[in-house]
């Protein structure tokens, strides 16, 4: 009996990175967005020269959502950069100073990790984004867009259901503004006059914690070991950490061993967040024939009818 209750205590901890990352993955008919589609793996680098924005509230968001997906696209070609837009203070290891640290040594980690051209901290209070200036926020992201050239964002899900974080919504809805608003010609002049100019970010790709409308799934099966190794440096407040590692120490000490965890801290890490973290991924991808994948609500850029109109039909002179 005492074994049991051990047994599905500390696998409770397993189970919270689990109910983190459900995502709703049904399929949608949305004309304006378009049906389901399955983003696999493309051959060389169709995306030179494309810029990435990977924007999260927190260190852990874009490591637990979306880092197949970012390491999908910078190897087919993307330039990325990686922006945090909280401090992190409230969600960590010890005092707020040490939590602070912890998360921001996670956040550059990470990025290293990724390998990402740059990093942006834009350091606002956790958990209080709902009470800064929206239009404060959503001007540095502009900037940000218009600096970078942004092509492509990937951030939390603006329409996404029973979100109560409020850093997540709020992040989230500048985004989606500051996207259209960046291709302005009129928002914000004194960009123009330092040397920048209006740039529409094309394309969005939307995660949620909980219920959203998913028209994309991406195959991450190529890139698995990489979000592994992106979690693993997740440590301050991220669901995997050296989680392994002290699962097997507990077990040890009750002279009890999981297979699975191997004979190691590192192999212990390693198969705790394959098993237990990424077992939405896992679940997701075997829902659509794939061996780990992400649910995403992605907006491309919209269709010109014109545009489309003369290149079926324009004729030589």
């Amino acid at each position: 009996m005492e074994r049991r209750g051990f047994l599905q205590n500390t696998i409770a901890a397993g189970a919270y990175a689990h109910a983190a990352q459900s995502q709703t993955a049904e399929p949608v008919t949305h004309e304006e967005h378009g049906g389901l589609v399955i983003e696999r793996a493309a051959a060389g680098r169709p995306h030179e020269g494309k810029v990435l924005a990977a924007i999260q509230p927190h260190s852990d968001d874009i490591p637990i959502f979306a880092a197949g997906a970012v390491f999908k696209l910078i190897h087919e070609g993307y330039t990325a950069y990686l922006i945090r837009v909280t401090n992190d203070d409230m969600a960590g290891p010890g005092s707020i100073a040490t939590t602070v640290s912890a998360n921001e040594r996670d956040n550059n980690a990470v990025a290293k990790v990724f390998g990402v051209k740059g990093v942006f901290d834009l350091n606002y209070g956790n958990h209080m984004m709902d009470a800064v200036s929206l239009p404060e926020l959503r001007a540095r992201f502009i900037y940000l867009f218009r600096l970078l050239k942004v092509d492509t964002v990937i951030t939390y899900d603006p329409w996404g259901h029973y979100e109560e974080n409020p850093d997540h919504y709020v992040t989230s809805a500048c985004v989606e503004a500051a996207c259209w608003m960046a291709a302005g010609g009129k928002d914000y002049p004194e960009h123009f006059a330092a040397g920048l100019r209006p740039h529409a970010v094309k394309e969005k790709y939307y995660f949620a914690r909980f219920q959203q409308r998913v028209n994309r799934i991406v195959d991450i099966g190529s890139v698995v070991e990489r979000k592994i190794d992106v979690l693993l440096e997740n440590k301050a407040q991220g669901p995997a950490g050296d989680r392994g590692a002290r699962l097997r120490a507990q077990l040890a000490g009750r002279g009890l061993k999981l297979p699975l965890l191997g004979d190691s801290d590192e192999s212990a890490n390693r198969a705790y967040i394959r098993e237990f973290t990424l077992r939405a991924n896992r679940e997701l991808g075997r829902k659509h024939g794939l061996e780990y994948a992400e649910a995403y609500h992605y907006i491309g850029p919209p269709e010109n009818e014109v545009d489309d109109y003369v290149r079926r039909n324009a004729v030589a002179l």
